[in-house]
């Protein structure tokens, strides 16, 4: 395999000096257009990609990213978190700091805000989780137009300026959902159920969106009933499933859209008699546990650290004009049942 080419190489190759390739390179005046022609053909030939980590050395400076993520949320974004603390550890000796700021997830001005009030001086790129609000995009507009870089991650926002969202399709797993329950549910007759933590976030609203298509048009022996809400806390949702167990002797099957799944569990194990196809996300202690013992029966998850690790890559090639390469962030749908958990 080649060793990696340094500038070095790339001045020797072009017969010029270093300095003169720093200059190409970071497109500084002084060099004549014949030997910037040259020492491009070089960098090409070579693949020479810059090491952002020793130039950010030389500089003595650092690489400051803001993640704004839900306060003490949900079992999910509990591991977001603790991925981010592990992910900073790992960054810091390469001058990159991760700077994490709290807010409340289903509060739009408290998100917006904390937005607004980012400037430079607080980081060179920021990656929020957004709920779906006019006040949330014009501030992510904002950050933008205040040279920040910026992506959404988990929930998408894709009205606003921002340059990436770091998350799974939902869409599609909303749509993957319902031909489980579809499929699990057997040709049964009766009432499915959807509950979102809140319909004031995108990923929520584009899963209840695709898993009601699939239902709809692949699977007429089942009623789609109005969607609830949680908030993705583990009472609410408990109450909410409790209400539609007792309103609806007809159901057969429930799609947990958010989290509040300890909530759901605590449910359903309230009604030992009612057979329920359970469908859920996030793999977490409490939603391994329902399936290992029946009480869910699949769960579609996302990699957590995946989307961590994606959305520093991604932040860092934004703000330093390093490749982005798509098939690298792309973050799969995975689904586990009984029998292959990891």
């Amino acid at each position: 395999m080649k060793n990696k080419s340094n500038i070095r190489d790339v001045a020797a190759a072009a017969g010029v000096s270093v300095a003169t390739v720093d200059r190409v390179l970071n497109k500084r005046p002084g060099v004549r257009a014949q030997t910037v022609a040259k020492v491009e053909a070089v960098l090409k030939q070579l693949s020479y990609r810059p090491d952002v980590y020793a130039a950010r050395l030389s500089k003595n400076h650092s690489l400051r990213l803001v993640f704004v993520v839900p306060r003490g949320h949900n079992s999910f974004m509990d591991l977001l978190v603790e991925a981010l603390h592990e992910t900073a550890e790992n960054l810091a000796y390469e001058r990159c700091f991760i700077d994490i700021r709290f807010v409340d997830a289903f509060d739009g001005q408290a998100v917006a805000a904390t937005l607004n009030s980012l400037t430079p001086e607080d980081g060179d790129g920021v990656a929020v989780v957004a709920p779906d609000a006019p006040l949330v995009a014009e501030a992510i507009n904002g950050c933008i137009a205040r040279g920040l870089r910026l992506v959404t991650l988990v929930s998408d926002l894709p009205s606003s300026s921002r340059q990436h969202f770091v998350g799974i399709d939902n869409v599609a797993a909303g749509r993957v959902a319902g031909r489980l329950l579809g499929r699990f549910c057997a040709g049964q007759c009766g009432s499915v159920a959807l509950i979102a933590g809140s319909m004031t976030l995108r990923d929520h609203v584009e899963r209840h969106l695709g898993c009601k298509q699939v239902l709809q048009a692949g699977f007429p022996n089942l009623k789609v009933l109005p969607v609830e809400e949680g908030q993705d806390l583990a009472e609410p949702t408990a109450s909410a499933a409790r209400e539609l167990l007792n309103k609806h002797p007809d159901l057969i099957g429930i799609y947990n859209i958010g989290a509040g799944n300890r909530g759901l569990v605590k449910a359903l194990r309230e009604y030992p008699g009612r057979q329920i196809i359970t469908i859920a996300h996030e793999l977490t202690a409490i939603s391994r546990q329902a399936l290992v013992d029946g009480t869910f029966d699949a769960i579609i998850c996302q990699d957590p650290a995946h989307e961590v690790r994606s959305a520093v890559r991604l932040l860092r090639s934004l703000c330093e004009g390093g490749e982005i390469v798509r098939s690298q962030e792309r973050i799969r749908i995975e689904i586990f049942l009984h029998d292959n958990l990891p």
